[in-house]
């Protein structure tokens, strides 16, 4: 099937980037009281995908990012859920604790989801494009090759190459991992922003974005962390449908298990995000 790609043009000014809203209300209202107060319009607010996920409020959710007019692509979520399907298609090893969680959590955002929702899930392109302080930037939710695929910045480089000869890319900006981080090579950029709707595994509870920033004509991108009511996020999740051991996550800062995770950033677990 072709790819759905939309191209947005030349941005200019402070960009924000985002993913992994997960259904995670409080941290999309705070992210929204963020843009609101540094200046960034709606066009250039850019979510990398799974706006649906593992917590409690999956219509308000989406009808939030909605309202607030941002760009995003469809994750594996928003693929699965607008197709039907019966499982959220996120690469979980199949008995894993985490596929285990998502027949839990999967079933609840399905259950919850209007077709207005479902519809606007459809509007949402494979990727985006743009060119920001004369750098070309792809917009990809796993990797250009697989929307479920898990690239980490220990992931070999070699794995990463491909996406940016295939799209002619200078930056590849990416979601999925759950984990910020940069990595440059050769002159090329690879940069996941992190997720807003979960913990970086790094035993806080605050979250991750990026602000582009083009000033003097460089393209400069920084991490910051982003505190909300995590504590209303963890009590609506305690709800007997949706697993504990999230509602706990958003708490401690701590994943339930490093299944998903490379050896090097399964060590990291609970001592920060190192970028």
């Amino acid at each position: 099937m072709d790819k759905k790609i939309d191209d947005i043009g030349t941005l200019s000014g402070k960009v924000l980037l985002f993913g992994g809203v997960y259904s995670n209300l409080q941290a999309l209202e705070a992210l929204k009281q963020v843009a609101e107060r540094e200046h960034i319009s709606p066009e250039n607010c850019i979510c990398t995908g799974d706006i649906v996920g593992y917590c409690a409020q999956p219509e308000e959710t989406v009808q939030l990012l909605k309202l607030w007019r941002v760009k995003s692509i469809a994750g594996n979520v928003e693929i699965q859920l607008r197709e039907g399907a019966e499982d959220c298609a996120c690469d979980f090893r199949k008995g894993s604790r985490c596929d285990g969680f998502s027949q839990q959590w999967y079933p609840f955002a399905q259950s919850k989801l209007s077709k207005n929702s479902l519809a606007f899930m459809e509007t949402l392109p494979d990727h985006i494009t743009f060119t920001y302080a004369e750098k070309q930037v792809t917009v990809v939710h796993g990797s250009y090759f697989n929307t479920s695929e898990f690239i980490f910045k220990s992931t070999d480089w070699k794995r990463k190459q491909p996406n940016f000869e295939t799209t002619k890319s200078d930056v590849i900006v990416a979601g999925h991992c759950g984990l910020p981080f940069q990595q440059k090579n050769n002159g090329k950029l690879w940069l996941n922003p992190g997720v807003i709707g979960m913990p970086a595994n790094d035993g806080n509870p605050s979250v991750w974005y990026v602000i582009l920033e083009d000033a003097s004509g460089e393209f400069k991108a920084k991490h910051h962390t982003l505190d909300y009511n995590y504590k209303l996020t963890s009590q609506l999740m305690d709800n007997g449908l949706l697993p504990k051991e999230y509602a706990r996550t958003i708490v401690t800062g701590i994943w339930d298990n490093t299944e998903i995770l490379p050896e090097v950033e399964s060590g990291l677990q609970g001592f920060g995000i190192q970028l």
